[in-house]
């Protein structure tokens, strides 16, 4: 008898997901979109809960040691929160976003130098400040830091899967801002390398359609069952950067169809592996490794599943049952009364890492899983 992992093989490589339907990967029983109003609702509850338990959104991060706030993790979080803001304008929203750049004087962790893509994640949320008030000051370190990138022959920077969701949006809108394509073109050099040589053949399996984590995930290594390690959060955070950067790019823009093939073929990946309570574990394809109810990945392929449908790129009786009992599942078993988020693996790299993985059990950081629900969220909203 044919395994579980190839028959999934097989239907994302012939792009059959009729075929992973049928052999039970994905159950679907039929549930309703909640009305924008309570989407709204839920999303508002936990956002609240985090700024009140962050009054000052300037203040360091400490578990095993302080961080400054504009960190990667609260990079993320104000991602979902811009995205709440463009739902519901609430002036305190944009005024926490806006303070938050002021304390860090719209600067980067480590200065404008800096290369590592967690640390340009926060200037996604400058430009988009910016954008809406057009400071000199408030883009003027991203932009520096990228420009830097830019001149530089370097390209291999983004050599584990996070950093494309932290750093191409960034480009993309630079390159948008400025009607400058070299933004796009070095944006495709460093994804590239990342997809095709890190790793030794890159980090993206063309034949499972998904995305190990960083070299120390490609094969041999192997999950407790046998099969490849596909981490659900770094998958999550591929399928994110596609998202934000098809949504900034204009068509025709340079390597835009590159960036759509590979959104659309994680699309067609994804399903299969959905767990039948709606979530997916941390380790996609082996659920005895870590398996159980996990919201940051989850939350990310909501959002890339919801945007791929409000933009016709998705069929909607397809995916929309699958978006729908996975965000029901997260709004029912996962938002605590105060509005903490449970169910959120911590900060790592593989299914091991920020365990336990559980409704009561808070991970190092609250952020960027919120940020991932938020993002869900709003393009949920959206939903018809």
């Amino acid at each position: 008898m044919k395994s579980r992992s190839f028959l999934i093989r097989q239907a994302a490589r012939t792009g059959a997901l009729a075929l992973a339907l049928a052999i039970g990967a994905v159950t679907t029983q039929a549930q309703k979109l909640p009305k924008p109003k309570v989407i709204l609702k839920t999303m508002t509850k936990t956002n609240d809960y985090f700024m009140k338990l962050w009054p000052d959104p300037g203040k360091e991060i400490v578990t095993n040691i302080a961080r400054p706030s504009n960190i990667w993790t609260r990079g993320v979080y104000y991602e979902g929160l811009m995205e709440l803001y463009k739902l519901d304008k609430q002036k305190r929203y944009y005024d926490y976003a806006v303070e938050w750049g002021e304390k860090h004087k719209w600067g980067l962790r480590k200065g404008i130098e800096t290369r590592n893509a967690d640390d340009q994640c926060a200037g996604q949320t400058y430009i988009d400040l910016y954008q809406i008030d057009p400071k000199p000051e408030r883009i003027h370190d991203i932009k520096a830091s990228i420009d830097l990138m830019v001149a530089s022959e370097k390209i291999d920077d983004w050599w584990w899967i996070d950093a494309l969701q932290m750093a191409m949006p960034v480009y993309a809108k630079l390159g948008v801002m400025y009607k400058d394509d070299k933004y796009f073109e070095k944006m495709y050099q460093i994804y590239n390398y990342s997809k095709t040589v890190h790793g030794g053949n890159g980090l993206y399996n063309p034949q499972d359609q998904l995305w190990w984590r960083d070299k120390d995930f490609v094969p041999p290594y192997k999950e407790p069952n046998g099969d490849d390690c596909y981490w659900s959060r770094g998958n999550g955070w591929v399928v994110a950067a596609m998202v934000r950067t098809l949504e900034i790019l204009p068509k025709g823009a340079p390597h835009r169809e590159e960036y759509e093939q590979m959104y659309m073929a994680m699309m067609k990946a994804l399903p299969p592996l959905q767990r039948e309570d709606g979530y997916w574990n941390v380790s996609l394809v082996d659920p005895t490794h870590f398996g159980g109810k996990e919201l940051s990945g989850t939350s990310l392929f909501i959002y890339g599943m919801a945007w791929g449908m409000n933009n016709g790129l998705l069929d909607k009786s397809v995916y929309k049952p699958i978006v729908v009992k996975a965000w029901n599942a997260m709004a029912k078993e996962c938002v605590h009364p105060d509005g903490a988020l449970g169910y959120v693996q911590g900060t790592g790299k593989e299914p091991k890492d920020g365990q336990p993985v559980s409704y009561d059990h808070m991970p190092d950081f609250q952020d960027y899983g919120l940020g991932c629900f938020l993002l869900a969220g709003s393009e949920l909203y959206k939903l018809k």
